[in-house]
């Protein structure tokens, strides 16, 4: 059993959303006077645990494919000088945060090597003169679709959890979470395949247009979840950066549909 009157701040793997931090709060809520966890820093909170190190960890690992760090424990006395959260009786430790070229690098490599992907193409079909804006975003939007579904792929079910944590319809039938990958994998072979690009460019507005709803209601209420959009490879925070990235797409797909038209 742990000594009274003390914090103890553990590491935690796994976390994708709100959904996932209600979880292991619930299942550490019994064992401790009070219980913060968070998604950023991964990390759980406790004060006054009533059991040991193995007993938190069975309780976290019942809640889902959760886990508790026992390597990363930090143990402080309450009395130590710390900085307190808002709300009364939580305490949490302030940590160094990493720059936002460190935290959107994955992103923003991702991103980079989709646009060369798209110049290369073309001037290897006909070289620099037959480059054109319309093509260019064409091929991009083919990429990012194909690359982002690809990494929601990887682990549908976390994606789909993640997803729900922020996105209007996929809170409401979570099967919008498992489908919505495999809608952009479609979207992404109709873009590569030049296919009906009127429907294509349409349902790309209608989809990306539905999805920035969610992200921009969620960075609004300054809630700290994971974004869903690499899936649950890489731990990117909500930001206005997914804003930037929804929002971007449906510009693109608007300037497509209006030249097609």
């Amino acid at each position: 059993m742990t000594d009274t009157n003390r914090t103890n701040t553990y590491a935690l793997t796994g976390l994708h959303c709100a959904a996932c931090i209600g979880r292991v709060t619930k299942s550490l809520e019994p064992l401790a006077s009070t219980v913060t966890v968070s998604l950023n820093p991964m990390q759980v909170v406790l004060t006054d645990a009533t059991v040991g190190f193995d007993a938190l960890r069975t309780a976290v690992e019942s809640a889902g494919k959760y886990d508790l760090v026992p390597n990363q424990a930090l143990n402080t006395p309450v009395s130590q000088p710390i900085r307190a959260q808002q709300a009364p009786g939580k305490i949490a430790f302030e940590t160094a945060k990493p720059s936002w070229l460190v935290t959107y690098s994955p992103l923003l490599l991702i991103l980079a090597y989709i646009l060369g992907a798209s110049l290369l193409v073309q001037i290897g079909m006909g070289g620099l003169a037959s480059m054109r804006a319309m093509d260019t975003m064409r091929y991009f939007m083919a990429g990012f679709f194909l690359v982002f579904s690809f990494f929601k792929l990887l682990d549908i079910n976390a994606f789909a959890d993640a997803y729900a944590g922020y996105d209007l319809l996929a809170k409401r039938w979570y099967g919008w979470g498992l489908l919505y990958p495999f809608v952009e994998l479609g979207l992404g072979i109709a873009y590569l395949a030049h296919f009906n690009p009127l429907l294509t460019h349409w349902a790309t507005i209608i989809v990306m247009g539905f999805s920035a709803i969610g992200v921009i209601k969620a960075v609004a209420s300054k809630t700290q979840i994971q974004c869903a959009c690499l899936g649950t490879v890489f731990k990117l925070p909500m930001s206005t950066v997914t804003i930037v990235e929804d929002v971007g797409m449906v510009v693109m797909a608007a300037l497509m549909l209006v030249f097609t038209v």
